[in-house]
């Protein structure tokens, strides 16, 4: 089977395709015929090691899981002896950022794995794109303990994490301020942001409205900046580790002092999320933002792209 390796940590180039010995599902395992995957701030952020804390989960020299893609969609090909929760042609997605896999011909999965089937009337490529940005959304959406009536502010609200927030906070009932560039302004509005402020224009950390949640999506933001935008005893929280690490630091020593603090929800890759993310997508109120398609051939153009920062939502790969 066709895939793509990398051997060792880098840039783009250390990404290869090859071929593979196309995987046999183990008796609790499904193999999955892929069609399309992502490429995302996980799988770049792996492939780089840029954060070193990284390698004490996919390998401190070398990675140990070489295809990289930690969202899937596809159908499934053959099933081991003791699945039972899935058969021979569902069409499935998830996602699986400990053993990846996706950005290959075939994939195995454990049916206990963060997946699901893909609801009725939804095609394999948006499926591909539900899971990776969403799932941290909506992790840190639940770390916040925002309510229904409360107000939040999302920066970087066209990324894959905060175009997937600003749907799920309107969701559940919350008022949402929306941060974004100006090309995006009206993507913003249509998925339901309440307040749209263009960041190329103005300084969000200048408004004088309160929150209980700022969320950056994009980890470019820091609390400092970000602090007197919060309502008392209201939490910024961050995709990024932030400068030496404070965001880490700073979410443990606010859990002594209290008032105003960082929170660092630790993600989860849960089954019931990705059935949870499927129902919303089924009944609309949750839509995957899709930027650009590559072909498998093409890959490493789009690490590239990723890296660059300058995507909006989602960056696929059309795997067949």
């Amino acid at each position: 089977m066709k895939a793509a390796i990398y051997k060792k940590y880098g840039s783009p180039d250390v990404v290869q395709i090859t071929e593979l010995s196309k995987p046999v599902p183990a008796d609790d395992e499904i193999l999955i015929r892929m069609y399309f995957s992502t490429v995302n701030r996980t799988d770049t952020g792996f492939r780089s090691a840029e954060y070193f804390i990284s390698r004490f989960w996919s390998g401190l020299f070398v990675p140990k899981y070489q295809v990289l893609g930690c969202e899937f969609a596809g159908i499934v090909e053959s099933t081991g002896s003791n699945s039972s929760s899935f058969k021979v042609g569902d069409a499935v997605f998830g996602f699986n950022d400990q053993r990846f896999g996706g950005h290959a011909e075939y994939m195995l999965a454990k049916e206990t794995d963060a997946m699901a089937k893909i609801p009725e009337g939804i095609s394999l490529e948006t499926a591909a794109a539900i899971a990776e940005g969403a799932h941290y959304a909506l992790g840190n959406i639940r770390a916040s303990g925002i309510q229904k009536g409360q107000t939040a502010l999302v920066y970087g609200a066209t990324g894959a994490i905060g175009s997937a927030a600003v749907q799920l906070l309107k969701y559940f009932g919350v008022r949402v301020v929306a941060v974004g560039n100006t090309k995006n302004i009206e993507l913003i509005r249509n998925m339901g942001a309440d307040v749209v402020i263009d960041y190329q224009k103005e300084d969000f950390t200048q408004w004088k409205e309160k929150y209980h949640l700022v969320f950056d999506a994009v980890g470019k933001s820091y609390f400092g900046a970000c602090r007197p935008l919060l309502e008392n005893n209201g939490v910024y929280i961050s995709t990024e580790l932030g400068k030496n690490g404070e965001n880490v630091w700073r979410a443990v020593w606010g859990k002594i002092t209290g008032g105003k603090r960082i929170l660092f929800p630790i993600p989860e890759s849960k089954k019931s999320d990705m059935e949870f993310l499927a129902a919303r997508v089924a009944d609309g109120s949750f839509s995957p933002v899709i930027d650009k398609t590559y072909v498998l051939d093409d890959i490493k153009e789009a690490h590239q792209y990723v890296g660059s920062g300058q995507k909006t939502g989602n960056v696929l790969i059309k795997i067949r």
